[in-house]
């Protein structure tokens, strides 16, 4: 009778980009249901809490001397400006969960994701996630009634820039309806998950 052998694998940083109003949220909250073990990287943020944000939970809320220090002593993977405010990555929570096999799941834009995916290569799987048309997603911002129209109208103009990024991307996922865009991106986190090349085959001892 052979060997037996164990079969391990890399952990997988999946990040999940789209514009406000692509409903991001609720997919990312999909994945989570689903895999309870797939952790989400918490960002550091200057932006003030919104609504029922709490510290450590949707983001960390530092100050920008704090956010400054943190990224130029190379804590961050990435950093980017949005809308006026810092969003960044912290490493050490990549590093160790691609070194142990669990896999990540960040909700970024499309500066995190390139360098995201640049720096971590074949271990970083990138989704986008887009709204099924313009007019649907002027609604969608319009029916939040947290933006003022200057404010809309910014949102809009960045989801087209996001737009032109998608060829950078492994997945597109059209979010129309909700349970079957879930379904989508359940799909892809199954199957990023079986490729034979992230598994480490070891003989037992």
């Amino acid at each position: 009778m052979g060997a037996d052998f164990t079969f391990d694998r890399h952990g997988i940083v999946f990040i999940v980009s789209g514009p406000s109003g692509a409903g991001k949220s609720t997919l990312v909250e999909a994945l989570t249901t689903r895999f309870p073990e797939l952790d989400l990287s918490v960002s550091y943020t200057t932006r003030a809490p919104r609504g029922a944000e709490a510290d450590g939970r949707e983001y960390r809320f530092v100050d920008a001397v704090e956010f400054v220090r943190r990224r130029d002593a190379g804590e961050m993977a990435e950093w980017a400006e949005v809308h006026g405010a810092l969003y960044g990555t912290p490493r050490a929570p990549l590093d160790d969960a691609i070194a142990e096999g669990r896999d990540l799941l960040l909700d970024i834009d499309v500066q995190g994701a390139r360098r995201l995916k640049r720096v971590y290569r074949d271990s970083a799987v990138a989704v986008m996630v887009f709204p099924p048309s313009w007019e649907e997603l002027e609604r969608r911002l319009r029916d939040r009634r947290t933006d003022d129209e200057a404010a809309i109208a910014r949102r809009l103009a960045r989801a087209r820039e996001e737009a032109d990024h998608l060829p950078e991307y492994d997945y597109f996922v059209r979010n129309a309806d909700r349970e079957e865009a879930a379904a989508r991106v359940i799909a892809i986190v199954l199957a990023e998950r079986a490729r034979v090349s992230r598994i480490v085959v070891e003989p037992a001892p």
